[in-house]
């Protein structure tokens, strides 16, 4: 493997909302992620939440097709979904749809040993919620 160039030392998956409200609401508030910094102005709202660790998966089409199926049943996600691994997944789960979230497959045990529930955030991002399956919230 080469050496990398730059040193990379931050991820920022951007989302940009129809209902600003709503994805502060859900991210920040119901998933309890950390807001980090405010750069909002008059040209618009902004705000960086911490999401902890992050991490890019690549994954080709066969695999994010097995992955939609074990967690929904049939091909659903688009290019970009975004996991987000909580202590409790149906807390967690609960908690996005009081917010205005969409279920799109309730907790799921995979075969990877995790328990996985799949939203949509209102806004047309389609999340994956994933924790251990031997953490509360097991089926």
């Amino acid at each position: 493997m080469t050496e990398p160039v730059g040193g990379v030392s931050e991820l920022r998956v951007v989302i940009t909302v129809d209902d600003y409200d709503a994805a502060v609401a859900l991210y920040r508030d119901a998933l309890g992620m950390p807001q980090i910094a405010d750069y909002s102005a008059p040209t618009g709202r902004v705000i960086v939440v911490d999401a902890g660790r992050a991490t890019i998966e690549i994954a080709d089409q066969q695999h994010a097709g097995y992955v939609d199926d074990v967690e929904v049943g049939r091909r659903v996600a688009g290019q970009i979904r975004i996991a987000l691994e909580v202590t409790d997944v149906r807390h967690a789960t609960t908690a996005a749809l009081d917010h205005g979230a969409t279920l799109i497959a309730t907790p799921t045990a995979t075969p990877w040993e995790s328990l996985n529930a799949r939203l949509d955030d209102s806004n047309g991002v389609q999340l994956t919620l994933f924790g251990a399956a031997d953490a509360p919230g097991r089926p």
